[in-house]
């Protein structure tokens, strides 16, 4: 007669005390946990012969690292063997509750000064996505943000932009002024000419509307380039 084969489902309790993310986190703190433990205490099941630890440190090398999870969707971590749709869900609902809560950090009266305050407002939303994306920052009379809106979603080199869009939400918003920013995938920051020819438009626009462009900002992998500060605008 055939023995019939046990399948177990490894969880987090099946490792050794001193080997479990949640008992080290608790104990020495998250600063100390790796990104496979942060991962593992968030999946919290492995699969069939496979420790959460272990899946966790598969899904991290199936997309190269932190990088690569970011920009994946459901479809592409499910097809991780081992991750089903409610594991996907899990680990794309931990890595947006991150960028809403680094967005949240800035606050309603985050008040822009600097070229660089405005990268690091919007950096974390754009630096790591594929394709063009442009975005508008309404600002009231403080140059504090009011809210900030995607315009298009545009190719891998490229977005159209229309003035009518820009200056829609900054007039249903009666902003003073407005900050232009798109990302640049490549990682480069550096504008085209394409770049800077939108950027005069937006500011004739502006002027005639009687909102100012305070500035038009790239965004690349983790830097930026402001075409206010080059002397573009």
């Amino acid at each position: 007669m055939k023995k019939a084969v046990v399948k177990e489902t490894y969880m987090l309790r099946d490792l050794p005390p001193e080997e479990r993310p949640r008992e080290r986190m608790i104990h020495h703190g998250p600063e100390t946990m790796t990104n496979a433990d942060l991962l593992a205490i968030i999946l919290r099941t492995g699969s069939t012969n496979v420790s959460v630890q272990h899946l966790s440190e598969q899904v991290l090398s199936h997309f190269d690292g932190l990088h690569g999870l970011l920009q994946s969707t459901v479809e592409e971590i499910t097809a991780i063997k081992g991750i089903g749709p409610a594991k996907a869900v899990q680990i794309m609902a931990a890595i947006e509750l991150g960028r809403r809560i680094a967005r949240h950090k800035k606050g309603d009266t985050y008040t822009i000064r600097t070229p660089e305050d405005g990268a690091n407002y919007i950096m974390d939303e754009l630096r790591h996505l594929q394709q063009e994306v442009f975005v508008t920052l309404y600002l009231n009379t403080k140059n504090q943000v009011l809210s900030h809106e995607r315009i298009t979603t545009g190719s891998l080199n490229s977005s159209i932009v229309h003035p009518r869009e820009i200056f829609k939400g900054a007039l249903k918003r009666s902003c003073a002024s407005i900050i232009c920013i798109h990302n640049h995938p490549s990682g480069d920051p550096s504008p085209s000419r394409e770049d800077i020819e939108v950027t005069k438009r937006l500011v004739s626009a502006g002027e005639i509307l009687g909102i100012e462009v305070l500035d038009h900002i790239i965004i690349g992998d983790n830097t930026y380039y402001s075409l206010k500060e080059k002397g573009h605008m």
